[in-house]
This record gives C-alpha cells, structure tokens and sequence, in this order.
C-alpha cells in the first residue's frame, strides 16, 4: 500500500496543503469547518507525519531551542509560553533550557541544543560575553536574541524599550512630589541591567534630581537581592522616598523588606517595578509596573527565526513597553518632598 502523504488529506479535505499544515500544527487561524474537514480526513487515510524521514530529507529537525535566563521569573515564564505556542503553529517544536541566571548553565543548555542538530537558537544571555554564544553567531547558527543581547554580534535583537516608560514612571513620581528616587539594579553585565539605570537616570536629569550612588543598589534579578539593597537603602541617614525595582522578583523582594521594616506603601515609601506580573494586582497596595508586550515579543522572536531558518532576511525588533499606575506611589500629589518614616532606632536625618 502506497504512503499517505499531506498532499493526499488536502485532496480528501479540498483544502490546501498550507491548511492541512496548520490544523496538524494546532494553528488558531484554521475555521472549524476546515479544521473538522482536515481531521476527518486524517483519520480516513491514517495519515501519520514521519518526521524523521522529513529530517532527514530537508536537513532540519522542525525544532528550535530556546534558552531563558530564569524559568521561575513570571516574565519569562511568559515569554516561553508565547515561543512555543508561536513556533507549534509554524511547524516547529522547542526544547527549553532553563539558565537560572548563571553563564556556565546557559552555556551548558546552548552546548546541548546544538549537539542535537537544533534549527535555530533563541536565547536571553545571562551575561554579555558567553564564548560559546559568539562562536555560535560567527559560525552561522541561525539565532535570535530575545529580551537581552550582546552588543557587537551580528545577530537579530527582539526586545522591548523601555526608555519612554521610565520617564512616563519619574514624571508620575515627580507629580505625586517624591524627589529622592532609588533603583535596585540588574546586573550591569546585561543590557537589561546597565539600559534601565541609564534610563532612570536620564529621566531624573530631566527633572533636575541626581542619582547619588547610595540610591543604586546592586542586584541580580532575584528577590533576595532586592531584599537586601532595600534594606541598605533604609539605613541610610536619608532614605529615599521611592524605591524603584528594575525587575518584578527584585519588587517582591523589597516589598518584603519594607514590610519587615514595619513601613506602610506609599504612605511611609513608594515602590515601583520593572516588568509587570499578575501577581501585582494582588499585593496590597497593587504596585506600580512598567509592562512589556512578552507574547508579542515571544511570537515575534519565533518568526525572526524561522526567516532566518527558511532563507528570508530576518529583522531585530524593537516594541514600547508601557507604564501601569497603580497605588503602591500614592494616589493625589503631595504638597512635597516626604521623608520615608524608618523603624524605632534608625537614624535620624543629617539634613540642616
């Protein structure tokens, strides 16, 4: 008995074979009918795709890898979940690796993904200068850079800017009357990292307000480190009036510390956040994040990809994120600056 092959279920179904591709694919942009059709006809022939013959016929696998710098951030969480849901309607599956934020477990997972005759690579680098990274690029491997990349590599960036929300975020605080604005900080060897405190700091300048070392606090994008850079910050003579987190696990973290402290947001300090998650609507107060469009950035990052994959000119892609105001900077203007009430036994102010 001959093979069935898709071209023989798009004749039964009396669509075309870019159809039968979708439903198998589980394409949302596929009417019921059709759908229903497709499916029938699968079943009457006993079509099964042989995924291995098409491998070894076209030299791919129809499988991209994707690297994530830390599976537990929600926002990347996301991002992983628009990657595949994009990549199974082109045909595509994808293998994970999980990076914990750590170069050697990326560069481990990229090692990896290779070895197993990958199509194509999406990767968030953990830092910005992985040997293994560059060397990948410079030997062709079709790669896409999501959400970080490493500056000087010749290879696409699908990210998104969030330049014009910082000012939007500094603008709202400095409306609500706080001038002593604090950032924790990513980690400077990301372009995530050292781009949202270059951001804020230009955003301050506009305003005529400094960013005093003191108000930069070191962390990793881990809520531990968040934590701990609010703590210093409440220990200074002067703490600040906002502390602004540049990632959503580092927000948590300096929500607990504040609440540790006995502070009440905003009434005693105002926090804000880098990359909003669904878990803000829900603290008390909800807080303030700047939102990046993660599926778009997922779907869009995937179709980079497969350009590059299917012999189209892939492009970076740059998308805006956006300010979220919610209650955790305070809701009415203040009639000024405010000092951030600290707990029994801290310092006092050394202000004249």
């Amino acid at each position: 008995m001959a093979s069935v092959g898709i071209k023989d279920v798009a004749a039964r179904a009396g669509v075309s074979v870019a159809t039968v591709s979708r439903v198998l694919n589980a394409h949302a942009s596929v009417s019921p009918a059709a759908r229903a059709r497709v499916l029938d006809a699968v079943e009457a022939l006993g079509y099964r795709p042989n995924t291995l013959a098409r491998s070894l016929r076209t030299d791919q696998t129809r499988t991209l890898g994707l690297v994530i710098s830390d599976v537990l951030n929600p926002y990347f969480t996301e991002l992983a979940r628009s990657v595949e849901e994009e990549a199974r309607a082109l045909g595509y599956s994808i293998i994970f690796g999980n990076a914990d934020e750590r170069p050697e477990i990326q560069d481990h997972h990229i090692r990896t993904l290779l070895d197993r005759r990958i199509d194509g690579l999406l990767v968030s680098p953990t830092d910005g200068g992985s040997p293994l990274v560059l060397d990948a690029a410079r030997a062709g491997t079709p790669m896409v850079f999501v959400d970080r990349w490493i500056a000087g590599v010749d290879v696409p960036v699908v990210r998104a800017d969030g330049s014009a929300a910082v000012r939007d975020l500094v603008a709202h605080l400095h409306g609500l009357g706080h001038r002593r604005l604090a950032i924790i900080a990513g980690p400077a060897t990301t372009t995530t990292g050292s781009e949202r405190v270059a951001a804020f700091r230009d955003a301050l300048a506009e305003y005529g307000l400094d960013l005093p070392d003191a108000y930069v606090g070191q962390g990793d994008f881990q809520a531990a480190s968040g934590r701990r850079a609010t703590e210093r910050f409440l220990d200074l003579p002067t703490p600040p009036d906002v502390v602004f987190a540049a990632d959503n696990l580092m927000a948590l973290g300096a929500l607990d510390a504040l609440r540790a402290r006995g502070l009440r947001v905003p009434d005693d300090i105002a926090l804000a956040a880098f990359d909003d998650i669904p878990w803000f609507v829900h603290t008390d107060p909800p807080v303030t994040a700047i939102a990046q469009p993660t599926g778009e950035l997922g779907r869009a990052a995937v179709r980079a990809l497969t350009d590059r994959i299917e012999g189209r000119t892939p492009r970076s892609v740059t998308l805006p994120a956006r300010l979220v105001v919610r209650r955790s900077c305070g809701e009415a203007a203040a009639p000024g600056p405010r000092t951030a009430r600290k707990p029994e036994g801290a310092p006092r102010d050394h202000r004249p």
